[in-house]
């Protein structure tokens, strides 16, 4: 007996590949994608990091090859991360022209171009001795706090040093009460008017960091819960989101990326501007760890997880799977 229903049958719009693929409502293209990279100073060869199989630490001759991988690609961008071999209180290394980063940065803007985009991360937790986000004071209690309006000032200075050596975007990503405007308006002081702000404007006080933490050698002890948001709250973090794009955010960023969809979701209906997030080391070494043993498929959970970050309303992603999901897309799951 025939069903009586058989004139709405959704089924048929996934009847094969093809069909699936003509009516697919989310796509990932890998100019979407940026890859994070770590570049150490003093290096001779790549590093290994433990905790985050198949990345690694670069030198520089390694991040200037996997640049040239980033282009042939089709990557929207590569992140940059120094790691130095020296720290002191205040972070100097982050605006010394010599420093690893700012190498770093003139060396792979050497080798792409303008073919993508450059991009670098803009903090001071990798080139701290305290390993936190800014520098510290005592308040009027006697207790050590991260002074916030003393981190502008050292934000300023290191965005127009990375606009100098060659970063087409800048990625403050502190979480310090007016940091863009801050950076805004010294960059553009400086003549680096088109220099694009990638604002982290919702980083949350994740445990996802974890993998991270290895992989810049982070010196931090305790936790940065004073400046990232809480977990637990999301129309603060629309409240971040919207004064990092009066302040002149050209793009916003939700971080981590897959505990936080609803809150990708929520910022891309409040705001004009595109919205990137952050599937970050600790999300991605679940996946690996997890495929490692045998519980999952690596590659279709990668996609998965990507696509659905899409789907909340994200504009593009960091994800440290870019280039591996890049050839995905082009060759099809290995």
């Amino acid at each position: 007996m025939q069903w009586a229903g058989s004139r709405r049958r959704p089924r048929r719009l996934r009847a094969t590949p093809a069909t699936r693929g003509l009516v697919r409502e989310t796509r990932l293209d890998p100019g979407q994608l940026i890859l994070p990279v770590f570049v150490r100073e003093g290096l001779s060869a790549p590093r290994p990091i433990t905790s985050m199989p198949g990345v690694v630490q670069h030198t520089l001759d390694t991040l200037a090859d996997t640049a040239a991988e980033v282009v042939t690609a089709g990557l929207g961008g590569i992140m940059l991360f120094g790691v130095p071999e020296t720290r002191d209180a205040t972070g100097t290394g982050a605006d010394d022209p010599e420093g690893i980063l700012n190498v770093a940065l003139s060396r792979v803007r050497g080798v792409v171009g303008d073919d993508t985009l450059v991009m670098a991360d803009l903090c001071l937790d990798e080139f701290t001795d305290h390993g936190h986000c800014g520098v510290l004071s005592t308040d009027s209690g006697g207790r050590t706090v991260v002074d916030n309006d003393a981190t502008l000032q050292r934000y300023a200075a290191i965005a127009v040093a990375q606009a100098r050596a060659g970063a087409h975007v800048v990625g403050p990503s502190g979480m310090m009460d007016g940091q863009i405007g801050v950076i805004r308006d010294a960059l553009d002081a400086a003549g680096y008017t088109d220099v694009v702000i990638l604002a982290y404007s919702a980083k949350y006080a994740s445990g996802f960091y974890g993998p991270f933490r290895e992989a810049v050698g982070s010196t931090l002890t305790g936790d940065r819960a004073t400046y990232q948001q809480d977990p637990g709250n999301i129309v603060e973090s629309l409240r971040e989101v919207e004064l990092d794009v009066e302040q002149g955010a050209d793009i916003v960023m939700v971080k981590p990326a897959l505990p936080y969809l609803d809150v990708i979701r929520a910022v891309r209906e409040r705001v004009d501007v595109p919205v990137c997030a952050y599937q970050v080391s600790g999300e991605y070494a679940q996946i690996e760890a997890a495929a490692a043993n045998g519980w999952i498929d690596r590659d279709r959970v990668a996609l998965e997880t990507l696509t659905s970050i899409r789907r909340a309303g994200a504009t593009s992603i960091l994800t440290y799977y870019a280039l591996h999901v890049a050839g995905l897309l082009r060759d099809g799951p290995r």
